[in-house]
């Protein structure tokens, strides 16, 4: 899944939406229990029926690991799945890997050799030798941290130093010395409003990989407003709206809705900015 080929997709699917699959066992329908494989027939009937109004998905390996190995097997079965059915998704494991560089390559074997996924998330705190593992794999996206959507973010990432740049400008500025517009991407919140046209300002053609639209409130008209390229340049992912749209037996139909209503939000702004007709 190359830069043009997700370009590609993105104006014939009309959407830049990434479903975030994040299972919650409190929350997945309760007749599922009775099933072998509760877990994986969430997960895979979420996946099937919003396959025609995403181009991505984005597993969260936490959710997975709380169940244990059965979990990462789970994981795994689902990666596979994916794979084998929707080859024309980008399939992004969401781990937030940050080590030094040794371990940092073992991750990374992990996330793109044992899971196949063709992205993974990395945070930058730990700097260049932790994130260039990532960016070593060939046809491969590393998906940065940079400006999270989560209360905590401005902790850290909006501190400036004596020159008024603030951290998550350092992070875009330095990073893009490691990667390309072929094989990084950053994160940046929905939440976060007009500063995404600060990190475009920096990182003007890079993709960026948008959580915080749904359930955390993000603005989807403001991500495109501030972030949008010729290119559309934007992955916007949407989890908890569109997993748990319903916890009945209509559970995965219920998803396949919302998420067709937000494939339907994106196709007006991609025609709104000319990327399609």
């Amino acid at each position: 899944m190359n830069r043009q080929k997700l370009i590609e997709i993105i104006k014939e699917r009309r959407s830049f939406l990434c479903v975030g699959i994040d299972p919650d066992a409190a929350k997945i329908p309760q007749h599922l229990n009775q099933n072998e494989q509760p877990l994986f027939d969430f997960c895979k009937e979420i996946v099937s029926q919003t396959a025609p109004f995403c181009v991505a998905f984005k597993p969260n390996i936490a959710f997975f690991e709380q169940f244990g190995l059965d979990g990462l097997a789970t994981l795994d079965k689902l990666m596979k799945f994916i794979h084998q059915n929707y080859p024309d998704h980008l399939l992004l494991l969401d781990a937030k890997r940050g080590d030094i560089g040794n371990t940092a390559a073992k991750y990374a074997h992990f996330a793109f050799n044992e899971l196949s996924a063709d992205a993974c998330t990395v945070a930058p705190y730990m700097g260049e030798d932790s994130v260039k593992p990532f960016l070593d794999y060939e046809g491969k996206w590393t998906v940065l941290l940079a400006l999270t959507s989560n209360k905590g973010s401005h902790d850290f990432q909006m501190t400036a130093d004596e020159k008024g740049e603030r951290l998550f400008e350092r992070v875009l500025r330095i990073s893009q010395t490691w990667g390309t517009t072929d094989n990084l991407m950053f994160v940046v919140g929905a939440t976060q409003g007009s500063l995404i046209g600060d990190v475009r300002k920096i990182a003007p053609e890079h993709f960026l990989l948008v959580p915080g639209i749904g359930a955390q409130g993000g603005s989807l008209s403001d991500v495109c407003e501030h972030g949008m390229t010729k290119d559309c340049g934007l992955l916007v992912n949407a989890s908890r709206s569109i997993l748990y749209a319903s916890n009945g037996e209509d559970f995965a139909a219920a998803a396949a809705n919302e998420a067709n209503r937000v494939q339907q939000q994106m196709e007006e702004q991609l025609r709104l900015h000319g990327i399609i007709a």
